[in-house]
């Protein structure tokens, strides 16, 4: 399922536009006139987020895109989904402008309960996730025994957050910023924050002594960062990516942590 054929094309009303590939998305990502179509991430998950974003309340402080029905009335076509395109582009470098954006995004989704779907959930930021946070073994690795060694119970609620704020935070100058890509998980609400802060240390050349300030006084941040750390490195072994090139670049991020 390399590109989506014409019957795709049919199916969300987009045949007559031409079509180019996005960068980002695993290069499986499209874009057909003001439309994105890719991969559908299961019957279940794909109908609640889209339902969920059909009619989400943006803010002053974030906005989503939102999904385009099939000429059916439905949210899939053969595989896949179709988003609303809208401008803009990542950045990396700006994690405090995407904690911010991520925190009025889960502020908007708070009130939501949680999927079923995520029980079932089996693929490898799913199965890292539960091992994060005690569900599920340790990798037999000196990095995550140390981490793991740091655990410390987290009192804060869980909700519904976004795993994956960093590269899906979209800035377009004048717009508000927008949340794509959704990432859902059940924990508490500083962990996408948290995530977003370990990766700009470790990928993006951002300062290892901004990690404390993204917190912005979140509750219990610093456990937050050992459990997302710990999330990062077990998706990496879990994806056979953990090797000693990925060690040192997480090792200063480990050491300040532990």
């Amino acid at each position: 399922m390399s590109r989506p054929g014409p019957e795709v094309l049919r199916a969300f009303a987009v045949d007559g536009e031409p079509l180019g590939r996005l960068t980002g998305g695993r290069g499986l990502t499209w874009r057909a006139g003001d439309v994105v179509l890719r991969p559908h991430d299961g019957a279940a998950e794909t109908d609640w987020r889209s339902g969920v974003l059909a009619t989400l309340g943006h803010t002053s402080g974030f906005r989503t895109p939102r999904p385009v029905a099939t000429r059916a009335g439905g949210w899939r076509a053969d595989g896949w989904e179709a988003w609303e395109w809208l401008p803009g582009a990542a950045d990396e470098t700006r994690v405090e402008d995407v904690v911010r954006t991520g925190a009025a995004f889960h502020r908007a989704v708070a009130h939501l309960e949680r999927p079923a779907f995520l029980d079932a959930a089996d693929d490898a930021w799913s199965r890292a996730d539960r091992i994060a946070w005690g569900e599920a073994p340790l990798p037999r690795d000196p990095t995550l025994e140390r981490l793991g060694a740091a655990f410390r119970a987290v009192s804060s609620p869980s909700q519904l957050v976004h795993g994956d704020l960093l590269g899906n935070v979209l800035f377009a100058a004048g717009r508000t910023p927008a949340v794509i890509d959704w990432a859902p998980y059940w924990r508490p609400a500083g962990l996408g924050a948290a995530i977003a802060a370990v990766d700009a240390v470790c990928w993006h050349g951002v300062p290892l002594d901004r990690l404390d300030a993204l917190g912005d006084g979140a509750a219990e941040w610093s456990q937050l960062l050992v459990r997302a750390l710990t999330f990062r490195i077990a998706t990496l072994h879990l994806l056979g990516a953990w090797d000693a090139g990925t060690a040192d670049r997480h090792r200063p991020v480990v050491d300040a942590l532990v």
